[in-house]
């Protein structure tokens, strides 16, 4: 090999050597300080755009669980209502059975329809409750429960209409309903059975959003578990990258050190 003294080619080649390690360390601290092996587009560009679609869509079933705990409540809430309904007809039920005893004078009628009154005026409360300003009753709507918001796929709320004569207690809220006497048993038992009938739908679409919502956790579950696959850092593997790119880089310093020193030497032999 010649000995030269206008080209340092071993400086050179260790000095690039040594660039290179220092960059690589660099990187292994940027990403062990970080917690990702993204840190940059460039570490991984087509991972950087699957994490990214993979996040929204994790996002969107977090909000989806959201919406899916409102109606739950919406639901829950409407419930109570309806136990309520459920209780103030038990109530006329007796009142109408003990209305029928011809024992009763006429003032133990009245205070019957006293009481009886005062239950259907809180029938009529009870049918103008509202969740978050939404009326628990006569409304319906629908909610998404799968990320890509598919009609198809969304949990519907039926319209408990209570103030129906047909299907809730209209026929005993009635405004030309005064008396007991107005009433018949068999319109009090029907008016029972709509609402255990409202009762009935209700628990079926809350079992639905229960499951619904299951789902959606799992989902999210897993896509978070994608997302750390291609962006969290492996710990273990990169303090090993960084453990070498940190000898390597001493490594090169100590070279360049000797690369350097060696065009001293050509000069000994100049100077004698």
């Amino acid at each position: 090999m010649s000995v030269v003294i206008s080209s340092n080619i071993a400086a050179e080649v260790a000095a690039n050597n040594l660039a290179n390690s220092n960059t690589m360390l660099h990187e292994s601290l940027d990403k062990l300080s970080s917690g990702s092996k993204i840190v940059n587009p460039a570490d991984d560009a087509g991972g950087l755009a699957v994490s990214m679609k993979l996040q929204a869509t994790s996002d969107r079933d977090g909000a989806l669980q959201n919406n899916v705990s409102d109606t739950t409540s919406y639901l829950q809430t409407q419930d109570g209502a309806l136990q309520v309904a459920a209780s103030i007809l038990d109530r006329i039920s007796q009142l109408e059975t003990l209305y029928q005893d011809p024992t009763k004078n006429t003032s133990d009628l009245a205070n019957y329809d006293d009481e009886f009154s005062q239950l259907q005026s809180e029938l009529t409360s009870v049918a103008n409750e509202s969740f978050n300003n939404v009326s628990l009753f006569g409304t319906s709507f629908s909610v998404d429960v799968t990320d890509d918001l598919s009609s198809a796929s969304a949990v519907t709320v039926a319209a408990q209409d209570l103030t129906s004569s047909t299907t809730g207690i209209g026929t005993l809220t009635a405004s030309g309903v005064t008396s007991l006497s107005d009433l018949s048993l068999s319109e009090v038992t029907n008016a029972i059975q709509n609402v255990a009938t409202m009762r009935a739908t209700n628990g079926a679409e809350q079992s639905r959003l229960t499951f619904a919502s299951q789902l959606l956790t799992t989902n999210q579950t897993n896509l978070n578990s994608a997302i750390s696959s291609i962006t969290d850092v492996d710990v273990a593997q990169e303090t090993t990258n960084l453990a070498k790119w940190n000898v390597l880089v001493q490594a090169g310093t100590a070279m360049l050190t000797q690369a350097n020193q060696s065009a001293q030497n050509t000069l000994k032999l100049i100077t004698g």
